[in-house]
């Protein structure tokens, strides 16, 4: 009978979550992203997600069994995560610069969601 090796696996380090959510469900999408104490992760904001990053949205949304919305942002936030939201998609709906000011957030094009999959330990996407 042979032995199983022990192998040691270094957990996760890097993330990315990308979320293109439908706007018809807004209350559902409130879902905590909360990175435990070494990782680094990334949100990437597309399609209806992207009306998720304006103020009156943040500070407002609850989701039904998640909690605040603004109270996750602010945990992602405050562990280095980064906010990226999706140039095109803002444009479509009249998102701007100025919804990401003074956050961890900034407008970017799919190749810099691409590069952050491939640089990324994980992916996460709903």
């Amino acid at each position: 009978m042979s032995e199983l090796a022990e192998v040691d696996i270094e957990p996760p380090h890097g993330a990315v979550v990308y979320a293109a959510l439908a706007s018809g469900r807004p209350t559902r999408q409130a879902r905590a992203h909360r990175p435990e104490e070494g990782h680094d992760v990334s949100v990437f904001l597309a399609g209806d997600g992207v009306q998720l990053i304006p103020d009156a949205v943040l500070t407002s949304l609850v989701g039904l069994g998640t909690g605040s919305l603004r109270e996750s942002f602010d945990a992602v936030a405050a562990a280095g995560g980064r906010f990226y939201v999706s140039g095109m998609s803002s444009k479509a709906r009249g998102v701007t610069e100025a919804d990401l000011a003074d956050k961890q957030a900034e407008l970017a094009m799919p190749q810099k969601l691409v590069q952050l999959a491939f640089e990324a330990d994980r992916t996460l996407v709903y």
